[in-house]
């Protein structure tokens, strides 16, 4: 009896670690509790590491010895490829390429709001990143036009766009999105800024160039996905997937997803839509944006940047920007070249 049950567990616990580490080849990241657990795996596979050291003392105990390796191999399997995987992806980088005349750098920041991120903050860490698009989630258009005047008192000129969902004083319903003047005029297209084909509870911004001339620009953020908001977390989800449609498009912001949420949703390719995440091509696609109380490699990569088929990622950094923030997220830097 004994021995039956022991095989029981053990299959349970293959099952459950092999959902957890292949998410998406059981199709299953989109669900609850599964999409919000798979989104911490350096959690997991200290979790993995910790159950292959139990498993192996209780394997000292004789009677349990057969089952407790059965365990151990298990977890071993699981904490391995779980590491495996976070490596595949990238742990950090140190730094950036030089900058070349067609480069373009992207920098996302969930800032939390105005009261928990200075504005003035923001603008320092854009001037020194010489970002040319800032996509700010969670800040109001007053915020934003803040952090543009300190950039240009900093020698960096920006236009300032955004997209608001109501009046109510929740900043999360306001998303900003900084463009350099030398990547030309820009303009939120109508349905964006009245929501008519936006993300669902909270906003995101498209802006495309007057002359048609460069990137179609989206300051993404989809909403979280909490347990009353699955359905809406997906649909969000597709609908960013969609606007990487095109051949020249970035995207950046807050998705509340990592890539392995993207799993269906890219084309061809593609990590989202035709999109791919540049994180992940530069070394940096393991290392948690959020939360900040978290280790970096402890913490869930749900911020983004992401460009389609027309350029080229060539490096990335995730910032610690703690002083002078009170954010829960980490900004996210990344340098774009053009293709051909």
């Amino acid at each position: 009896m004994f021995r039956l049950l022991g095989i029981l567990v053990t299959v349970l616990c293959a099952i459950t670690a092999a959902v957890l580490t292949w998410p998406v080849f059981f199709r299953v990241e989109h669900l609850f509790p599964i999409a919000q657990i798979v989104s911490f795996r350096g959690i997991l596979v200290g979790v993995f590491v910790a159950l292959l050291v139990l498993a192996m003392l209780m394997s000292l105990i004789r009677p349990m010895r057969a089952f407790a390796l059965s365990l151990a191999i298990v977890f071993g399997v699981a904490a391995v490829a779980g590491s495996v995987i976070m490596v595949s992806r990238g742990i950090g980088t140190t730094g950036l390429p030089a900058e070349t005349d067609e480069s373009i750098r992207v920098l996302t920041w969930n800032t939390s709001g105005g009261e928990a991120t200075d504005p003035q903050r923001v603008a320092k860490i854009a001037v020194a990143m010489s970002a040319d698009i800032v996509t700010l989630p969670e800040t109001t258009v007053e915020s934003g036009e803040q952090v543009a005047i300190a950039m240009r008192e900093l020698g960096h000129p920006m236009w300032v766009h955004h997209a608001e969902y109501g009046e109510d004083g929740w900043d999360a319903r306001s998303t900003t999105l900084l463009i350099s003047p030398a990547l030309g005029d820009y303009s939120v297209i109508a349905s964006s800024a009245d929501g008519t084909s936006n993300t669902s509870t909270v906003p995101s911004v498209v802006a495309m160039p007057v002359d048609g001339t460069g990137p179609t620009i989206v300051a993404a953020h989809a909403v979280a996905p909490r347990p009353d908001d699955m359905e809406h977390w997906r649909a969000d989800l597709q609908w960013l997937a969609d606007q990487c449609g095109q051949d020249d498009v970035i995207m950046a912001g807050d998705f509340n997803a990592t890539v392995d949420h993207m799993g269906q949703l890219g084309v061809e390719d593609g990590t989202l839509g035709r999109c791919h995440d540049a994180a992940v091509e530069t070394g940096n696609g393991a290392v948690g944006t959020w939360t900040t109380a978290m280790p970096a490699l402890a913490g869930a990569p749900i911020d983004h940047v992401l460009a389609s088929g027309h350029w080229r990622a060539t490096g990335s950094l995730v910032l610690d920007a703690s002083s002078g923030s009170t954010s829960d997220h980490r900004p996210l830097v990344v340098q774009l070249e053009p293709l051909g």
